[in-house]
């Protein structure tokens, strides 16, 4: 079986996947908030490392866990749900199958516990 990473096309996918993705977190303004002061090509070779180990690829990530990277950011559960809807949408735009983006969500879903470290949504 071929993993996702191969499934959606390797790495110019992947890399595709990841610019438009910033492009969108970046330029939304319930977000960019977060992004002021990144440097976003770092961020974005982490990100590109990152997800292509999630996805079955070649990568190997050696970033910090998702709860480190996170911890002082205040992320509240809707500002999560907003990325996550921005990478279903930067994927629908490259035309990954729907059976695909279903399986990446699977794939880091189960990150929103680590990443989630608002109290609740009221104190945004």
């Amino acid at each position: 079986m071929t993993s996702i990473f191969e499934q959606i096309g390797g790495p110019p996918a992947v890399s595709a996947a990841v610019d438009d993705f910033y492009h969108r977190v970046t330029t939304d303004p319930r977000l960019e908030h977060y992004f002021a002061d990144i440097d976003l090509d770092r961020l974005k070779a982490h990100q590109r490392s990152f997800l292509a180990a999630a996805l079955g690829g070649p990568s190997e990530y050696r970033g910090r866990t998702m709860a480190d990277a996170h911890a002082d950011l205040a992320i509240t559960s809707t500002e999560f749900d907003t990325v996550v809807m921005h990478l279903v949408d930067t994927l629908t735009a490259l035309e990954v199958p729907a059976d695909l983006i279903g399986s990446i969500g699977e794939a880091l879903g189960p990150l929103k516990g680590e990443i989630v470290n608002a109290p609740s949504d009221a104190t945004v």
